[in-house]
């Protein structure tokens, strides 16, 4: 089933096809250009049946009430600060729960960077549904481009709407990939904030978020791109160039305040992290 669009406070922008066509052709917006957005408030009987897929990539995030989407065959409840995002040209059907319609904001989007934003946000045919604990950012963006979209569409305001486009992409991305609260590796990665002066030992660490030193490892991989010592010594590092750049502590106290008590090695570490020594560091002109 398919209802026309009318629902009580909604909005909808549909920018015309030249103007999306156009600005495909420039060279800031053919990256990334948003071809409608909208907000249907309870949006009873809503739904989309799209068997062949649409040419854009449709961005809707949910933040109360509960609705499906289906593709590949797979059926997945979507429920309240969740997102869903389908890739073009991925047949697909979607709609509002019955008992419990859906309240949505939502965009669609083409341009030649949208493949590798999906991908970054870790979608696949088998994965179209992502929870978000960062619901009321996304949706932020996506009221800016509704907003922005339903003034004109000069290619001033495409630009802007391209621009939140993008950052609304990143943030879903970066949701994904931050741990959860509460999670073994987020309690690690907040225990190593927390102790930047001092000593971690991997086994230790491992016993008390309650998993294997391997596991750790492995979650801290996904999580960081590397090891546990890596993460915590590029948190000293990070530590030691904000005590550098606001103080004018001798390179010795700094290297204690970020748990090395041997200046020299501390200066080989920074050398090796900055390429330069904390005192070339410190003399640098910045900003």
């Amino acid at each position: 089933m398919q209802r026309a669009d009318g629902f009580e406070r909604q909005r909808l922008s549909v920018v015309p096809r030249p103007v999306v066509e156009a600005a495909l052709a420039k060279p800031v917006t053919r990256r990334m250009v948003v071809t409608d957005a909208g907000y249907f408030p309870r949006a009873a009987g809503h739904g989309r049946h799209r068997p062949a897929g649409a040419p854009e990539t449709i961005v809707i995030v949910c933040v109360s009430g509960a609705g499906w989407v289906e593709a590949g065959g797979q059926r997945t409840r979507v429920g309240s600060a969740t997102a869903i995002v389908i890739p073009g040209d991925v047949p697909h059907s979607y709609g509002a729960d019955a008992a419990d319609p859906w309240t949505i904001w939502w965009c669609h989007v083409r341009g030649s960077d949208v493949p590798e934003l999906v991908e970054a946000v870790g979608v696949s045919i088998d994965r179209l549904v992502l929870p978000l604990r960062a619901v009321d950012r996304a949706t932020a963006l996506l009221d800016e481009i509704s907003t922005s979209l339903a003034r004109d569409t000069t290619p001033a305001r495409m630009v802007a709407a391209s621009g939140m486009a993008w950052r609304l992409f990143t943030q879903l991305a970066v949701d994904r990939l931050l741990p959860e609260h509460g999670t073994p590796v987020e309690r690690a990665l907040r225990y190593l904030e927390e102790r930047i002066d001092g000593t971690v030992h991997v086994g230790e660490l491992a016993a008390m978020v309650g998993v294997s030193p391997s596991h750790l490892a492995a979650l801290f991989r996904d999580a960081t791109g590397g090891g546990v010592i890596a993460h915590h010594l590029a948190l000293k590092m990070a530590h030691a160039r904000h005590l550098l750049d606001t103080t004018d502590l001798p390179v010795a106290e700094v290297a204690r305040r970020v748990g090395m008590d041997d200046a020299f090695y501390f200066s080989r570490r920074f050398r090796v992290a900055h390429g330069v020594s904390p005192t070339a560091y410190r003399g640098q002109g910045k900003g």
